[in-house]
């Protein structure tokens, strides 16, 4: 073990000029921010190699500023970037925009399969995954700028069903994270708040004859390690870094360490106290009219996220299984720089067993946000002019829930709004129409759904939407609203107006509790 143990420079001096590198991380959660960091700095510092590597990671790995793939984001050091979220990595989206790399984005839970797919040496990852949305490779292929030609995902045609392939491609280097290293090299991630693909990563290195290198908090004697724990066997290890102080070896980019994040401990949960009833929580609340007992629910970022907040209010929250694409199963998910985390979690699966769940229909319903929207009923939360966000796991969950409601506010840019006992009142309306002929970029195929027979709603503070064979149909509004004025005129197409048109159940719009228990 001891020819194992390295230093952060003499790990990084494996890495070679054009070598493909792929990195585990969510956000700040397992990812080896003491080597990325390493990296910056001897680019900075003015040293020849590496360059022109291409990086490849599935969830984004940054706090939006410095952290995390920001390190790497450097003309020169970076000449290609595959990756599943792009948005809390401005450095590399800069050097996208500017067409100084090549890049492209894919859906997070397809690059997981894909390190699990390269590993087992196939050919690639073939799924449904993607069709009809911007990575389809006859609408973009999910590339991003016009420095990117080469098409990496391809349409199949297998036992007469229409699939894509995502191709697989040699992984030289893998840069991962764990807990701890017993003296052979062998991996444990016991400290962490998930696992993710850490495995398939040092796996698909390895069958691409590559180098797996590891950051991790100390190394312990043969033995010590309860084999159930070890998530990275030692055959799959060539270097091991301690890096024990400092942010670097931080559990998160937002918390140091807490137990209950990775099932160590289990801590009382305080009664929630009642959010006042903004937009949010009224969308939230209409919302949450559609959960389904026992349900395994996914909840996006935003708006999303004040689900869970009144299921628990009205005292249903037992009656869901949150899930998190980084693994977590049950529990309560985090929020901001703990995202992929949940407090008190029942489960913590790999994240590629997760996205399987996910991508063989297990949600019951998954709420997702609502950005743009167009007269198809497709949605974009991925692109936005300037701005690259990234399909994250968007796809893998909005493509194959049994059930999807989008849920945002009407429009956008300083919208303010209130409810007077049990009706609606635009105080201001906001800048921006967020419902438009055609969305910027398509995250969420309105035709797919509609040809699989999906269950698609689109929820908003004053309007509810759902898709059918015959387009987007508005089929609620909200009490004190008038149809032309505050919605028809606030949209930028005209959707078909159900024939029933119904009004929004006004116990929304009260500061009381619903009773959606009884």
């Amino acid at each position: 073990m001891a020819s194992k143990v390295k230093t952060i420079d003499e790990a990084i001096a494996m890495i070679k000029d054009g070598d493909t590198v792929a990195i585990s991380g969510f956000l700040g959660a397992v990812h080896p921010e003491g080597i990325t960091a390493a990296i910056e700095q001897k680019f900075l510092n003015g040293e020849a190699t590496p360059k022109n590597l291409t990086l490849v990671y599935a969830a984004g790995q940054g706090d939006s500023k410095n952290k995390g793939l920001n390190h790497l984001g450097y003309e020169g050091l970076v000449g290609k970037v595959i990756g599943g979220h792009w948005g809390l990595a401005p450095k590399l989206q800069k050097l996208a925009l500017e067409n100084k790399i090549e890049a492209y984005n894919l859906p997070q839970g397809t690059i997981s399969h894909l390190m699990r797919d390269i590993a087992a040496g196939k050919i690639g990852t073939i799924t449904h995954v993607g069709l009809k949305t911007f990575v389809d490779p006859r609408v973009e292929g999910g590339k991003l700028n016009e420095k990117t030609k080469e098409d990496i995902v391809k349409v199949v045609n297998i036992e007469g069903q229409e699939r894509l392939l995502y191709k697989a491609f040699p992984i030289n280097i893998a840069l991962l994270r764990g807990s701890y290293a017993d003296e052979r090299g062998n991996i444990s991630l016991e400290k962490e708040v998930a696992s993710l693909e850490v495995l398939s990563m040092a796996q698909a290195a390895k069958a691409s004859g590559g180098k797996v290198i590891v950051q991790v908090k100390k190394v312990v004697a043969n033995g010590s390690l309860d084999p159930k724990l070890v998530k990275i066997p030692g055959i799959c290890v060539d270097a091991v870094v301690v890096v024990d102080s400092g942010e670097a070896s931080w559990q998160t980019f937002g918390e140091p360490f807490k137990s209950e994040l990775c099932g160590e401990i289990v801590i009382p949960l305080n009664n929630i106290q009642p959010a006042e009833l903004s937009e949010r929580k009224i969308i939230a609340r209409r919302a949450a009219m559609e959960l389904p007992q026992n349900a395994a629910v996914n909840l996006g970022i935003g708006v999303p996220e004040m689900v869970a907040m009144v299921a628990n209010e009205e005292g249903i929250g037992d009656t869901m299984t949150l899930t998190v694409e980084a693994g977590p199963v049950g529990g309560v998910p985090a929020g901001g720089l703990n995202f992929g985390a949940s407090i008190n979690a029942q489960v913590i699966l790999d994240q590629p067993y997760q996205f399987d769940f996910y991508d063989g229909g297990g949600l019951d319903v998954a709420y997702l946000g609502l950005a743009q929207c167009d007269a198809k009923g497709n949605i974009n939360v991925s692109k936005f002019g300037p701005k690259i966000a990234g399909c994250g796991g968007f796809i893998n969950i909005t493509q194959n829930a049994k059930k999807v409601i989008y849920c945002g506010t009407f429009t956008a840019g300083g919208l303010d709004v209130k409810a007077d006992n049990g009706k609606l009142v635009i105080v201001k309306e906001g800048k921006t129409k967020k419902f438009i002929p055609e969305v910027e970029q398509v995250t969420f195929s309105g035709d797919y759904a509609k040809e699989v027979g999906q269950p698609v709603l689109y929820i908003t503070e004053r309007a509810v939407f759902e898709l059918r064979k015959e387009g987007l149909v508005l089929t609620e509004i909200a009490p004190g609203m008038d149809l032309q004025k505050d919605i028809l005129d606030q949209m930028e197409f005209a959707p078909i107006v159900a024939s029933d048109l119904k009004t929004m159940d006004e116990r929304i719009f009260k500061d009381e509790l619903m009773g959606l228990k009884k």
